[in-house]
């Protein structure tokens, strides 16, 4: 539906602004995408335990029989249903940001799926055991650094459209070392904002980005202790 939408406007875009219809679209996604990418991180550090303990507590009634697997089922599909909205931002975000054609996009979707499958086997069986409090961390950290990149690559497509300064179009250039066009670039571009060649305004939102939604992750998880600490 929303790619319908898309292309049935996609002349309407390309022609607003002065021609800069589509660059602005392009900016907005991406800002929507971190903003929701921020809140994902933000209510995993203030829920992350209480829902590690209702995974531990399904996972034990499941095994002891008390509960049919209907109940997992049930708790990861209302996880897979609120991550969706995400998701498909966050698809649409690299697309905008990387300019991926659907070919790559499908197969990087398929080879995650599979990975997540094969993850989850391991898991299930035994073969490996991820504590859950360093699966948070290290996700969160992830999710924080795809977000800086996406706020990043947004104000260069608005520095690129002359609407905001660009304070400097090209800080440096490491195209000799790793340039963009080549499978690494891309894939460092896609999960960590890589550049070549960064705007000043590129670095200023990458870095102040990454420094929020780090400083105020941290904030949140601490809160709990501190009110335990101040009511005691």
């Amino acid at each position: 539906l929303g790619a319908a939408l898309l292309a049935a406007f996609a002349g309407t875009l390309s022609g607003a602004l002065q021609g800069y219809g589509q660059e602005v679209f392009n900016a907005a996604v991406l800002i929507v995408a971190v903003v929701m990418l921020g809140w994902h991180n933000l209510w995993m550090a203030s829920h992350g335990r209480e829902l590690a303990r209702e995974m531990r507590a399904v996972g034990a009634a499941v095994a002891a029989g008390e509960k049919s697997l209907l109940a997992m089922a049930v708790v990861v599909a209302v996880a897979i249903l609120r991550e969706g909205s995400e998701v498909v931002l966050f698809l649409y975000g690299v697309v905008a940001s990387t300019q991926t054609g659907p070919g790559p996009l499908l197969l990087g979707g398929l080879l995650g799926v599979a990975a997540g499958a094969l993850v989850s086997w391991l898991i299930y069986r035994g073969l490996v055991a991820i504590p859950l409090k360093r699966l948070f961390s290290v996700t969160s950290a992830l999710i924080a650094l795809v977000a800086a990149g996406m706020a990043g690559q947004a104000a260069a497509i608005l520095a690129g459209a002359d609407l905001i300064p660009a304070w400097g179009y090209q800080l440096w250039d490491t195209s000799w070392l790793l340039p963009d066009a080549t499978l690494t670039g891309k894939a460092l571009h896609a999960l960590v904002g890589y550049s070549d060649r960064p705007m000043g305004v590129q670095l200023a939102a990458y870095v102040a980005t990454l420094l929020v939604l780090l400083v105020a992750g941290r904030l949140v998880h601490q809160a709990p202790s501190r009110q335990a600490a101040a009511q005691h």
